[in-house]
Parts: C-alpha cells; structure tokens; sequence
C-alpha cells in the first residue's frame, strides 16, 4: 500500500473541477444556507441527487433532517453568493436577493439552475453524510456559464 497524507488526497481531488452549489433549507422557519461543491446527479428514474456536508458543520443536523431542500447551481457571477454561504448559515440572507420557493424554502434568482427537492435517503460518509434528495421540480438558465471550482481557485471557463 502507498502512503498519503490527507494533503496529498485532498490536492489530488482538487484536479478534479466541480460546479459550485449553495443548498438552503428551513430550520424551524428560519432560512438556512450552506455551500457545497459535493453535489452530483445520482439517477434519472427517479430523479436523484446528492450532496455531501461536513459533519463538523454547525449546519450539518439541519440539513440532514431537512424534510425539504433546495440546490442552486451557482452562475459564474455568484462567487460572492458562494462565499457568504461557506462563511455562515444564515448572516448573508439579510445580504442578498432571495424569495420563498415551494413550501417555503429560501431560492435566489439567477442561478444557472435550481433544483428543489424533499429527502430520500442519508448514508454515512466518512466525514461527510451523503445526503439523497428526490427532485421534484427544476429551474434551469441554458445561457448561464456555471460557478466552477478547480484547486482551490474559482477559474473562468473558456
């Protein structure tokens, strides 16, 4: 077996680019966001995806028990979205554009997409949970180039 430090596979996953995602959820009516680059579709039939938050999050027991969730897709000009949702759950709602989606859940405009969601299942992951919701209705812009995240930058698609 070869030997890695927690570094090593931590700059190793980061060659892998991923879009940028800010979930938001309600805790006991009280607009939650969180943001998460560990997204990804999961299946078709039926319409699946997850989504992975850290265990050591202060967030983390309201989104997993989050009956009702929504993904934004973040746009390349949402960086400071992104960056307002990793720092705290709820300060930057009182910051930024946003309305009521179905059932209540916070959703900003101008996202490249939207996918609004109720939980299907939760699976142990590490330092992560795995987080499945069951998607129930999409918004998607086809103009809109995608937030992405690549070795700890947020470069420019070409």
């Amino acid at each position: 077996m070869i030997e890695f430090t927690e570094r090593d596979l931590r700059n190793a996953c980061g060659a892998f680019a991923t879009g940028v995602t800010v979930v938001t959820a309600l805790n006991d009516d009280v607009p939650l966001g969180m943001t998460a680059n560990s997204f990804s579709s999961l299946s078709m039939d039926p319409p699946l995806v997850m989504w992975a938050p850290a265990r050591r999050s202060a967030r983390f027991e309201a989104f997993t028990l989050a009956e009702r969730f929504t993904i934004h897709i973040l746009n390349a000009e949402q960086l400071d979205l992104a960056a307002g949702f990793a720092r705290s759950g709820d300060a930057p709602f009182a910051e930024v554009e946003w309305q009521e989606g179905p059932d209540g859940v916070p959703e900003f405009p101008g996202c490249a997409a939207v996918l609004r969601c109720r939980h299907h299942a939760i699976h142990p992951g590490g330092d992560h949970a795995i987080v499945v919701g069951h998607v129930e209705s999409v918004s998607h812009d086809a103009k809109a180039h995608p937030l992405v995240f690549h070795a700890g930058l947020y470069p420019r698609l070409a």
